[in-house]
């Protein structure tokens, strides 16, 4: 079996180190501009960044490139990338027109007057708060947000930079042809000339597929330049382009993709600080990921990439107290108070009335493997943000391995929960998790599982703290927050052996199987109950005639048995009436 977990740290990748030096020079590999750097660190995770390159190792089990940033190096696991393959022609064939100028919209910097990632993932936010969060960024209303979110130089929006990776990888874009001696593509630069730049380490696994030509190249149809006159996010006109035939995009290495990686600071960001609005943001930055491989010019493992550099780099800056408390809050102070304030509510209250971020990216049609990826409200945007953690692959390693969250992810859940500890958001995390096996997952690696992560989930769950101090969640979708707990009351703590008694209880979700179990030297189901509409249960049950005296417990647990959902309930348990050695006072019957 094919596999991307390794039992020690990825020291193989620190090896590159003088190669990717060599490349940092040339900011632009990934097309998009370089960060802006300040001159002297403020915050501890300014200087402490993580290191992509290492962490997104697992990609050399399907490509080893040659070490020189030529976009050539050696094919390792062909049935992956074939996929990966596959689904980039795919995607790229069956989006809607409406959809490619969505793609378009999320390929643009902001170049004075335009826009970026940060502004166009405002959708998600709804028809009333989307508006208002864009004109907040467009009229300087929103400096600490805009400051901390935006894709040029914000503090998270632009935290880590792809460049590293993307040299070291160096793997071809999808619209590259396989040939030396193809003609170029008129109006392309020099530099993207196919003798100079091409895709021929990677001929041997297209040659005869239905998703090539009779090249061998990939099936992709480039999306023609356009100006977007909507001023959806801009008062201006602006001019959209995929920048297919500029060397910044053609010479640049497809994993992983650095628009993901824009795309999922800025969202990340964006739903940490709007908890309430999670699974829609998340969803609406998964299109935007998503919409790369709608232009043609990265692949889905490029996506997923992306979205792991997106996560590390949030949950850095979350893990860092002074830059949580300086410039996190205070900016989620500030947006929050700006939408409510424009919209004339709450955030619930504005919520509730606007309709939700929706998107129909192949027109209904089903993607190889998957679903029409159609959203129009929360449910819906959840199940397509987890659709596309994996993106059908199938799975390169064991897919039964324990959970395996990365230190400082659970910091991801700290607005969403606020009263919560550190480790139970991190077994919040643990249980929405998906199964590990998947193209990179690190799960047997030092750095965790960033791959593993379902954040649509873990931040829209409705969780319940268990009086061992663990947590259950109980459902996903909803709104963050946490159950009180159940609690399990007898109309008489002595009961005779034999006698029924009366257990009710509360705090419970609404239609929620509880079973009653007692536990003597071994456990007894008494019998099971069901939450009515207010989360109360109330029924009958019978102790054994051949219970043993003295103290026992009941406790009430979830359908499947494992979780103990209140503090158990104490009886004394007296002999049977008109058995042997019954001798207990009349009132404690």
């Amino acid at each position: 079996m094919r596999s991307s977990f390794r039992s020690s740290p990825r020291g193989r990748s620190r090896l590159v180190r003088a190669t990717v030096g060599a490349t940092l020079a040339v900011g632009l590999l990934a097309g998009i501009p370089a960060t802006a750097q300040a001159a002297t660190p403020s915050y501890p995770s300014d200087s402490n960044k993580p290191d992509l390159v290492t962490l997104l190792d697992g990609f050399s089990d399907f490509w080893q490139s040659d070490g020189v940033n030529d976009l050539h190096g050696t094919v390792k696991d062909p049935q992956t990338l074939e996929h990966n393959d596959q689904l980039t022609v795919w995607v790229n064939n069956h989006a809607t027109k409406q959809q490619q100028f969505r793609a378009m919209q999320d390929s643009e910097y902001d170049n004075g007057g335009a826009y970026d990632q940060s502004v166009t993932i405002s959708d998600s936010l709804g028809s009333i708060l989307g508006p208002i969060y864009v004109q907040g960024r467009n009229t300087g209303a929103l400096p600490l947000t805009s400051a901390l979110i935006n894709s040029e130089n914000g503090t998270t929006g632009a935290y880590v930079s792809t460049s590293a990776p993307k040299a070291y990888y160096s793997y071809p874009r999808p619209f590259l042809p396989v040939d030396a001696d193809a003609q170029p593509v008129a109006g392309d630069d020099a530099a993207c000339a196919p003798s100079l730049i091409n895709a021929s380490s990677v001929k041997s696994i297209r040659v005869g597929k239905s998703y090539t030509d009779a090249d061998g190249d990939l099936k992709i149809k480039r999306v023609p330049d356009v100006t977007d006159t909507t001023h959806q996010f801009s008062p201006n006109d602006v001019p959209l382009s995929a920048g297919y035939g500029t060397a910044g995009i053609c010479t640049g290495g497809a994993f992983p993709s650095g628009h993901t990686t824009t795309a999922y600071q800025a969202g990340v960001t964006l739903a940490t600080l709007l908890p309430e609005l999670a699974p829609e943001i998340l969803a609406r930055t998964s299109e935007a990921g998503n919409n790369r491989i709608v232009l043609g010019v990265h692949y889905p493992l490029d996506i997923v990439g992306g979205r792991i550099d997106g996560e590390v780099a949030l949950a850095t800056r979350w893990s860092d107290t002074q830059f949580r408390t300086q410039v996190l809050q205070p900016a989620r102070d500030e947006l929050i108070n700006y939408l409510q304030s424009k919209c004339g509510g709450t955030l619930l209250q504005c919520i509730a009335r606007e309709k939700q971020y929706s998107d129909n990216p192949y027109g209904g049609q089903q993607i190889p493997g998957g679903t029409a990826q159609i959203v129009t409200n929360r449910a819906s945007a959840a199940a397509v943000y987890h659709e596309r953690l994996t993106y059908g692959f199938t799975p390169v390693g064991p897919t039964w391995l324990a959970p395996s969250v990365p230190a400082g992810a659970d910091n991801l859940l700290l607005t969403a929960f606020p009263t919560l500890t550190d480790a139970q958001r991190t077994s919040i995390l643990a249980q929405t998790e998906i199964r590990s096996g998947y193209p990179l997952d690190g799960t047997l690696t030092s750095d965790g599982s960033w791959e593993r992560l379902d954040l649509a989930a873990a931040l829209s769950a409705t969780v319940r703290v268990n009086p061992n101090g663990s947590v259950t969640v109980l459902k996903t979708g909803g709104l963050p927050q946490v159950e009180k707990t159940a609690t399990l009351t007898t109309n008489g703590q002595f009961v005779a052996a034999g006698d029924q008694v009366r257990l009710t209880g509360s705090g419970f979700v609404a239609g929620q199987h509880v079973t009653l179990v007692l536990h003597s030297n071994t456990a007894v189901t008494l019998g099971t109950a069901t939450a009515d509409a207010h989360g109360r249960v109330s029924t009958t049950v019978t102790i054994p005639r051949g219970t043993s005296w003295g103290a026992h417990t009941i406790d009430a647990v979830d359908a499947s048995g494992s979780s103990v959902l209140v503090k158990p309930l104490t009886i004394i348990v007296t002999p049977a009436k008109g058995g042997p050695g019954h001798w207990w006072p009349r009132h404690f019957h």
